[in-house]
């Protein structure tokens, strides 16, 4: 990076993290130095989609930790990607389910146990979508419109979209920490923002994972745009089988997906133990009367910082800095 661009680097969400947080109990959160042989570890979890019950959707991962290693896993749900990086930085949790954004924003302080896999998949892909009678037919053509963006941290909802937009010619300004010149971005999460897309005529298109909203999408606007969609996403195969139909604008480049993620300082020896209890797991689907939303990754592969410096890369381009969110 140029010495004039670092100069224009602003420092992302400075206090956003202690917001998101004023919703986790510490008392909920586990001892934090027991090196007891029933050690209670806390796994901090950050849902992408607001109509998830994430707790019960990461139960097989609790068990299968829990039958390998001698400890009891607490699990707790955090208010945003920036409350989930908080709570490893103030020892309040071990383990932490986030955004690949973290692995790029917490490299001081957590470490990437593994890269979780879908479908045999180990990246993803974000995009943008728009109604099929919107009369968008570009990224251009969204000036001065409503965007609904995932939340603000989102590597998929948010922030590779906004390079996306950017590289479309529109002004993004200092969003996503602050508003976008061109058109105005609302931040939700995934479901809410497809939602808001579908139901709320202002909204001229949605930013998402395509986990959200590939399956509006007919696979031939998949086969047109991107062969590396139809190569490598785990969501092209159910591409086209929702009933609401979307119109597909743009795709992203693949993304390293979602990291696991350990506190850094977590100094425990059975810390070897759970985290290769973690990558060790092949089945963590739940049993036949499970009526909920089953666990989104089928397993994780060993990762590090270094797979996600594309991600590292995307937040250059937008002028972004992590250290101070605390």
């Amino acid at each position: 990076m140029t010495d004039d661009r670092s100069k224009t680097r602003r420092t992302f969400l400075r206090s956003s993290g202690a917001v998101g947080l004023a919703g986790l109990a510490a008392g909920c959160l586990g001892d934090t130095g027991s090196t007891s042989s029933s050690t209670e570890i806390t796994m901090i979890l950050n849902p992408a989609e607001s109509d998830v019950d994430i707790r019960s959707q990461y139960q097989p991962l609790v068990d299968h930790i829990e039958s390998e290693v001698d400890v009891t896993v607490s699990l707790d749900r955090a208010s945003s990607y920036a409350a989930t990086l908080q709570a490893i930085r103030s020892d309040r949790a071990h383990l932490a389910d986030t955004s690949p954004s973290a692995a790029v924003a917490g490299s001081n302080v957590a470490d990437v146990v593994g890269v979780r896999v879908a479908y045999g998949a180990a990246q993803y892909f974000s995009l943008i979508t728009t109604m099929p009678d919107s009369g968008i037919e570009e990224l251009s053509d969204l000036e001065g419109e409503t965007v609904s963006m995932g939340a603000q941290l989102s590597v998929s909802g948010t922030l590779v979209p906004m390079t996306m937009l950017k590289n479309a010619g529109l002004d993004t300004g200092s969003a996503p920490d602050g508003d976008p010149v061109d058109f105005e971005a609302q931040h939700s999460d995934h479901t809410t923002a497809a939602e808001q897309l579908i139901n709320n005529p202002d909204v001229a298109a949605a930013t998402t994972g395509a986990f959200s909203t590939a399956a509006n999408v007919p696979k031939e606007q998949f086969d047109e745009m991107s062969e590396d969609f139809v190569e490598l996403s785990a969501e092209y195969e159910n591409a086209g089988t929702a009933d609401q139909e979307l119109q597909l604008l743009a795709v992203s480049d693949p993304l390293p997906r979602a990291p696991i993620m350990a506190r850094s300082n977590w100094d425990d020896p059975i810390r070897e133990d759970v985290e290769e209890a973690i990558l060790n797991a092949e089945d963590l689907s739940h049993d036949d009367d499970y009526e909920g939303e089953e666990l989104w990754f089928s397993n994780v592969v060993e990762g590090s910082h270094e797979d996600y410096e594309p991600i590292q890369k995307v937040l250059d381009e937008l002028g972004l800095e992590f250290e101070d969110i605390s």
